[in-house]
């Protein structure tokens, strides 16, 4: 049976790994990191409610539990014609048959981005944003930005939900302190509707939550750059900040910019809905490294990633036994999601037949907490799977 090499130790690409050793295929995973990172319920770190430890899953565990090879090394170059892979270290891997890409996306650079911080970059800026928070919350008033940016040529690079998330959490920290009517929060993006993939009821909820914690909103002008002390829009206006959290909208990896893999003008390697790549049929491509395809509210999401992950252990095997059968990601595109608040959440779920989002006061909270412990303990097979989660 050929052997299996999966670029990126994410959601996509550890799915990906568990699954292909389900149906016992020979693999091994490569990650920059020596830790699967849970994003999405890193949302607590900036108002210390988790910690980088506490949202990580060391992948040597993961590993051992599901009996695939790791090896943790930055890749640094990627020849697809040649299947061959360059690390950081020197090392060159070109001995695998098969090739799974799962290395995410890359972030849109911005003017002065670095006078930002984001929840969905590295792991290390969530915990530079506590500080920051901190240190405002000792000074004792403030003025605090949050927001997201567009990529005009790929709409489902864009991650709005988690800057929501961190908003509300910090509104509801800075609340239980009796200190929330000393800080200024705003809630930028250059968008005329920023949440729309969600649906036009999710949108009036959205502004009616607004309105009710007293958050500020910019939208509908495009971000020109960041400075220490703001944020600059094309409209010459500008949201003074102490502290700027900035979701940028996502583009191709940068490794892949030379692979020779056909790409789409964003950047995201161009694949069918069985995540086959036209002209490369022992490489596939899953995840946010994938152009998706489908409507124009598609979203790229954990839960999507898995799909295509858990696809790919029944498609690559199948070909490797020379069955045609297969299994497509389009079927389960939607958007789903528990936007936390701190004090609650609201239920998001969007798909060709509309978009909803259904307010789940206290228990939304902890349904999402419960999410996250379920997640990490099943992942390390502590805990049954859940069928389709």
């Amino acid at each position: 049976m050929g052997s299996v090499l999966i670029l990126g130790g994410g959601f996509a690409g550890v799915e990906a790994a568990i699954y292909l050793r389900k149906n016992n295929m020979d693999v091994t995973l490569i990650s920059n990191r020596d830790y699967f990172y849970i994003y999405p319920t890193s949302i607590w770190i900036p108002t210390g409610g988790a910690t980088r430890e506490s949202v990580s899953i060391p992948l040597d565990e993961l590993a051992r539990e599901h009996n695939f090879k790791l090896i943790v090394d930055p890749i640094i170059d990627f020849d697809a014609k040649q299947k061959k892979v360059s690390l950081g270290s020197g090392r060159i891997l070109d001995e695998y048959q098969y090739i799974v890409v799962a290395l995410g996306q890359d972030k849109i650079k911005m003017k002065g981005i670095e006078n930002t911080l984001s929840i969905c970059g590295a792991p290390q800026e969530a915990t530079q944003l506590h500080h920051k928070l901190q240190e405002l919350i000792v000074k004792g008033s403030g003025k605090i930005a949050m927001g997201f940016g567009g990529n005009p040529t790929d709409s489902s690079a864009v991650r709005g939900g988690p800057a929501f998330e961190v908003l509300f959490n910090v509104h509801t920290m800075l609340k239980r302190k009796g200190i929330r009517d000393k800080f200024e929060l705003t809630f930028f993006a250059p968008m005329e509707k920023p949440g729309q993939k969600m649906g036009d009821n999710a949108l009036v909820m959205m502004d009616k939550m607004f309105a009710m914690t007293n958050i500020k909103k910019k939208v509908g002008s495009k971000i020109t750059s960041f400075d220490p002390d703001g944020i600059n829009f094309e409209d010459n206006k500008k949201i003074e900040s102490d502290v700027t959290m900035f979701i940028s909208a996502g583009t191709g990896h940068s490794v892949l910019a030379n692979s020779g893999l056909p790409l789409s003008e964003a950047g995201f390697v161009v694949t069918n809905e069985y995540n086959e790549i036209e002209g490369f049929e022992d490489i596939y491509a899953i995840g946010d490294s994938v152009a998706l395809l489908g409507p124009q509210w598609r979203a790229k999401q954990g839960h999507v990633a898995e799909v295509m992950a858990k696809n790919i252990g029944y498609n690559l095997f199948n070909h490797s036994q020379n069955i045609s059968s297969k299994k497509s990601y389009i079927e389960h595109l939607n958007i789903l999601c528990v936007m936390d608040t701190g004090d609650g959440a609201a239920f998001v779920y969007r798909d060709d037949n509309g978009g909803k989002m259904i307010p789940l006061p206290i228990v939304g909270h902890w349904m999402k907490k419960g999410w996250g412990w379920y997640f990490r303990n099943s992942k390390l097979g502590k805990i049954p799977r859940i069928p389709g989660m």
